[in-house]
């Protein structure tokens, strides 16, 4: 079994240039209708479509593809698009490195809420006349990539904050959300991605945090819905699939990489989160 693909090179005519957008029925055009493999990129991905019909698959999480939807994939996160018909709208990618370049601080990305790396990433939908917003804007952003003009990259990065806002409100959040409350639950989500591989209980990350279990899990469940235990599972679910699904691992070998005392523990933990036992869902991938 091949291991997944990763795409590092986001603009093909300058890779100095951390940024690149294009259109989607070019991309469909280039690759004669043909469905790309499951693959992840070493940058962030925004998906901004018009016209769709199909599936996106992020993260072993299938998603119905449409027109007026946007999607946001982390770096690292596996995804796929199947389209039934060529789709029209764009994709954005850019880096970290062109946040930093343009003064866009990595915590101004978190704080907005849009991208997850091993949450649900279900699509945004906008309103028709939030839709029309960010459609120029892209357009206008799409321009301006093409023009070679002067400070372009500059320009590029005040429209890409732009309309980063303008999708943050779509989401309804308020001043209220950017709070202690959501510090903390970004606090406990950066210490799983950190520690996950070793460490499965609420009470560790409560410890790293200086709080209660009780505490974290209550400020975790009112910001997110779920509770801190859930996020933790998440975090490791969708680990197991990735190297169930892309590595020659063994299934004992994968347990004890993720912090599973006994390959049976592991084993357990998975069928009661996914379902199925490790080795079936290693046999239907």
């Amino acid at each position: 079994m091949e291991s997944v693909k990763t795409y590092k090179n986001i603009n093909k005519r300058d890779n100095k240039v951390s940024f690149s957008i294009s259109k989607m029925q070019d991309i469909f055009d280039k690759r004669n209708g043909k469905v790309d493999a499951p693959h992840r990129h070493d940058f962030y991905t925004l998906v901004f479509t018009e016209k769709a019909k199909g599936t996106h698959n992020i993260d072993f999480n299938a998603y119905p593809l449409q027109g007026g939807q946007l999607y946001f994939i982390s770096p690292g996160q596996v995804h796929q698009i199947i389209e039934e018909e060529k789709s029209f709208g764009y994709a954005l990618v850019f880096s970290a490195d062109f946040l930093a370049y343009n003064n866009i601080s990595t915590s101004f990305i978190e704080d907005l809420k849009l991208f997850n790396d091993f949450e649900d990433t279900p699509p945004l939908t906008p309103t028709s006349a939030q839709l029309e917003e960010i459609k120029q804007t892209v357009i206008k952003l799409y321009s301006i990539h093409q023009s070679g003009m002067a400070y372009e990259l500059e320009a590029i990065g005040s429209l890409l904050k732009y309309i980063l806002i303008v999708c943050t409100n779509v989401c309804n959040l308020t001043s209220e959300d950017i709070s202690s409350s959501r510090s903390l639950l970004k606090q406990f989500k950066n210490l799983i991605d950190r520690h996950y591989q070793k460490e499965h209980h609420t009470s560790y990350y409560a410890e790293l945090l200086h709080i209660t279990p009780d505490h974290l899990n209550k400020v975790v469940k009112m910001q997110s819905g779920k509770s801190a235990k859930e996020h933790i599972q998440s975090r490791l679910t969708i680990a197991a699939k990735r190297l169930l699904y892309f590595s020659n691992l063994t299934t004992k070998e994968i347990a004890f990489q993720l912090g599973f005392s006994e390959p049976a523990n592991f084993s357990a933990f998975f069928k009661k989160c996914v379902g199925i036992s490790p080795s079936k869902f290693k046999a239907n991938s």
